[in-house]
């Protein structure tokens, strides 16, 4: 923890979701007046925000320069991640996002469901790295 935040550089592979899960647990410990609804809904867009990232950022990737950094943080009122990659860019309208029509879809609901659990959620590209801003406020329904 720095300051306050929960900081972390590493490797975009599948294994560091799990890093990122024991990070949310050491954020909760630290926030331990966040209630499990609030927490909930942040994790999982946490999980499937970065979830993406590793899977599609890298896709046509085959170097092994392939990272990510995420800081967490939680007030009193409010749950933030950042995270930033060096991976492809992506082209994505945020507000168009649903959820796919086909209930037995094995993909596309990931930012979907991000965007119904979030308050907000933003993306952009700076400097060639994609940059992810995911927040929560107490006690708000997404």
């Amino acid at each position: 923890m720095t300051d306050g935040r929960l900081v972390l550089s590493a490797p975009a592979v599948p294994e560091v979701l799990e890093v990122v899960h024991t990070m949310l647990a050491q954020l909760w410990a630290r926030a331990d007046t966040w209630d499990q609804r609030d927490r909930t809904r942040f994790e999982l867009a946490v999980i499937e925000v970065l979830g993406n990232v590793v899977e599609h950022a890298y896709a046509h990737d085959t170097e092994s320069g392939r990272r990510f950094d995420i800081t967490l943080v939680a007030d009193d009122e409010h749950v933030v991640a950042s995270l930033a990659d060096n991976g492809l860019p992506v082209a994505l309208d945020l507000s168009g996002v649903a959820l796919p029509e086909d209930e037995l879809a094995e993909s596309g609901r990931g930012l979907a469901l991000a965007t119904a659990a979030l308050d907000d959620l933003r993306y952009e590209r700076v400097e060639g790295r994609n940059h992810w801003t995911l927040e929560c406020r107490r006690g708000s329904a997404g």
